[in-house]
């Protein structure tokens, strides 16, 4: 059987399409282990994200105030790129990360125009992790 001739140029990327998005949302999961920045358009549709592991952090740095402010200026200066100039923040999750993202957003130049909590409630769901003994 012939081998394929090689191919120049290598492989072909698709073009990033700059979208002109003037506000959006910002939605913040903040876990024990992760903080998750999300950035949308207003029908939910994500623009850029970042978290604190693709932050360059690992293991317990992850859970820091710090990894959380990193990642959510790395979001928001892509959103940026994109023409986004206010959001709404939603937070999700009683992480470490949650005010540091907020404060970090708003340093990065975008404009919040609202702050809302979607932490997620049980209704008496399922049985918490055991105190621990230190």
């Amino acid at each position: 059987m012939a081998r394929q001739p090689a191919r120049k140029g290598g492989r072909r990327t698709a073009k990033r399409v700059v979208k002109n998005i003037p506000y959006g949302q910002a939605h913040i999961n903040a876990s024990f282990n992760n903080t998750i920045i999300s950035m949308t358009d207003q029908s939910g549709n994500v623009v850029s994200w970042a978290s604190a592991g693709t932050s360059g952090f690992k293991g317990s740095r992850k859970s820091t105030p710090y990894a959380a402010r990193v990642a959510a200026q790395a979001a928001a200066e892509t959103a940026q790129t994109h023409g986004m100039q206010e959001v709404d923040v939603f937070i999700k999750g009683p992480g470490p990360g949650r005010e540091a993202a907020i404060r970090a957003i708003q340093a990065s130049g975008l404009k919040v125009r609202s702050i809302t909590d979607e932490t997620p409630i049980p209704h008496n769901g399922v049985r918490p992790p055991k105190k621990r003994r230190v």
